[in-house]
């Protein structure tokens, strides 16, 4: 029996009802065993892409974390320099250097987004093979 969860939808027995129904040429328990394959395809690309956030917040946090750090170094560095030239010479090179590393954390964000996409996209792509490749098993059965 199903669990009783006090939401009439999530009690649904639709096997039960369908069963009841003797509709020729239709089999039911494909038809639920398929739906069922579905959702669990849709739960792990969820899962997928849970995890894909995860570890880009995880990444973005790490590169706060270290770009305050940088920050803190960048300014020891223009204040040890001497005249106003060399600091001045020290910001441009501390900027393009900082410049650098953004574009480069971007990228690498950007990627760890597609890669996870990309990973989730997989598990439905795959899953709508297998259930088109059911409905034309179901259909040369008859």
């Amino acid at each position: 029996m199903a669990k009783q969860t006090g939401n009439p939808f999530l009690e649904f027995d639709l096997s039960k009802v369908l069963g009841e129904y003797k509709v020729p040429g239709l089999d039911v328990e494909s038809i639920l065993a398929s739906q069922r394959k579905n959702i669990e395809a849709v739960t792990a690309a969820n899962q997928l892409a849970i995890e894909g956030l995860q570890a880009v917040l995880r990444r973005q946090a790490e590169i706060v974390r270290s770009s305050v750090e940088e920050a803190g170094s960048y300014v020891n560095q223009v204040a040890a320099a001497g005249t106003p030239e060399e600091k001045a010479a020290k910001q441009a090179e501390l900027v393009k250097v900082a410049f650098e590393k953004a574009l480069s954390n971007i990228k690498e964000l950007a990627e760890l987004v597609a890669k996870s996409n990309t990973e989730a996209a997989d598990v439905l792509s795959k899953r709508v093979s297998e259930s088109l490749d059911e409905v034309k098993a179901a259909i040369a059965k008859k």
